[in-house]
């Protein structure tokens, strides 16, 4: 069989056959349990190795893992798993994790929450993983000396993150043998891996192709401050440059809600501010990425979807859209971004798809967005959140409780 190469715990090469025996063999020291106090205790020192500030600087979303896996966070999330009554949970069992490899921090908050959820992992990570992500496995392997010798033996029997080229004899194997599938990364990664069988008690957890928008109130611009202006200048600019605007929940088109002149001058203020943001972080536009934005701004144009372009720079490409109810779902390029008006949230109701994951808000109330959501009933959009929170990880993604899928529930009645 082919051999894997082990990323975390570092080891040597491994048939699939012999890593799925492993991972089936009880850990030392029991099995996990849900909160394993084995699994908190090695997931919080490994948080700390991200929290490290030469780190936090170099990579920035790190910082927000790091945070996103403090202790208090953990109890705060594992308390939502309580049952009462007759309910007990339990893991599930062995979970095969297949993350993007574009945004190549996801998978450690997928597997950190199936581990905290007391199962045993194999996460495949990507061999165009770079930067950040072999940053995580640093810090993982850094972490595993850290901890008491015996957390140490239970994470290493049960927590393993592998690298190995397309192979249909170890996606198969590693499908066969999970009791639950976690694949991110797009509708072609989630056909993709279909086609291998689970076992019959097992099933998928997807996450497909997802697309996001952002959303300004013009009334709102208008009463923020100017420091509170170039904060929210400062969190789109996070939201879309970190990841190339390539992350799902990245906004790709950004809606003026409120009247026309109003809109208009709130939104030149707004690209004047985050084209500052872009000169200050130094933010470089690769060639390519350049050539790339001005390819798809004028096939958009040709397609009758545009009736404007604007760039400043290389680092911003606004699209003003013909109709604000076609909205361009695709990603354009880094720092492409759609740009329409509307009088009201309710314009864009019909507009949502299943697709639309999240929306960026600036400058509205609770009531307002609560209206939006209520009126969407369930057709669109799983999280609507302030401006600079858009790559905010949470345990509820995609509309799923992820603690909750990652484990199972059993009822006792005497």
């Amino acid at each position: 069989m082919s051999a894997l190469t082990q990323r975390f715990p570092v080891s040597e090469p491994i048939d699939v056959g012999e890593l799925v025996d492993q991972l089936r063999v009880e850990p030392p020291g029991g099995r996990l349990t849900v909160g394993d106090p084995r699994v908190v205790e090695f997931v919080t020192k490994f948080a700390r190795k991200l929290l490290a500030p030469a780190l936090a600087r170099r990579f920035p979303e790190l910082a927000s893992l790091g945070f996103f896996l403090r202790k208090g966070e953990i109890a705060k999330a594992l308390s939502t798993l309580e049952t009462s009554g007759d309910a007990l949970r339990f893991p599930r069992g062995l979970v095969f994790h297949v993350p993007p490899a574009n945004v190549d921090t996801i998978f450690v908050y997928s597997w950190a929450l199936s581990a905290l959820a007391g199962n045993h992992n194999v996460v495949r990570v990507s061999s165009r993983s770079a930067g950040a992500a072999e940053a995580v496995l640093d810090a993982l392997n850094a972490a595993l000396s850290d901890v008491d010798p015996a957390t140490a033996a239970a994470i290493t029997a049960t927590q393993r993150m592998v690298t190995y080229d397309r192979s249909d004899e170890v996606s198969g194997a590693l499908s066969l043998a999970a009791d639950l599938r976690v694949i991110w990364g797009g509708d072609t990664s989630v056909a993709a891996l279909r086609k291998y069988p689970l076992a019959p008690h097992a099933r998928d957890l997807t996450f497909p192709d997802r697309s996001s928008f952002a959303i300004a109130s013009v009334r709102g611009w208008q009463a923020a401050s100017a420091a509170e202006r170039r904060t929210a200048a400062e969190g789109f600019y996070n939201d879309s440059y970190w990841f190339d605007q390539a992350a799902c929940s990245s906004p790709r088109a950004v809606f003026w809600v409120g009247d026309a002149s109003g809109a208009s001058e709130a939104g030149r203020e707004f690209r004047a501010l985050l084209a500052a943001v872009i000169e200050a972080k130094q933010h470089v536009t690769e060639p390519a990425m350049a050539v790339q934005k001005r390819v798809s701004a004028y096939g958009a144009a040709a397609d009758g979807l545009v009736s404007s372009i604007a760039f400043d720079g290389n680092g911003l490409a606004t699209l003003e859209l013909t109709d604000a109810a076609v909205m361009p779902r695709e990603w354009l390029g880094a720092g492409t971004f759609a740009n329409a008006r509307v009088d009201s949230l309710a314009e864009l109701v019909p507009t949502v798809l299943r697709k639309d994951q999240t929306v960026s808000q600036f400058g509205f109330t609770r009531e307002e967005l609560t209206e939006f959501v209520t009126a969407l009933a369930g057709r669109g959009v799983d999280r609507v959140v302030p401006f600079g929170s858009a790559l905010t990880f949470a345990g509820v993604w995609d509309g799923y409780d992820l603690l909750a899928e990652f484990s199972r529930l059993v009822t006792v009645q005497a």
